[in-house]
């Protein structure tokens, strides 16, 4: 059972992109060792660590983009 969850866990990270994949990463390990000393749920962890280092990534992202955008708009005003 631990093993098919694991498998599913990499499955969602190898079907995102690379800013997400990496975010899910880092969010498996620490939640799966969280988890693991949280009472042994370890995969549960690492499938909840990654969901919310994904949606975390995600947002850096986003926060980038608005940046650049902002930047480009601020930069053509003092011409």
């Amino acid at each position: 059972m631990k093993s098919l969850a694991a498998i599913a866990v990499l499955l969602i990270c190898g079907a995102t992109s690379a800013a997400n994949a990496k975010g899910c990463i880092k969010g498996a390990v620490v939640g799966g060792v969280a988890g693991h000393y949280a009472g042994h749920h370890g995969v549960l962890g690492a499938a909840a660590g990654c969901l919310y280092g994904r949606h975390y990534a995600k947002e850096q992202q986003e926060q980038e983009r608005q940046r650049q955008q902002q930047s480009q708009v601020n930069g053509q005003g003092k011409l």
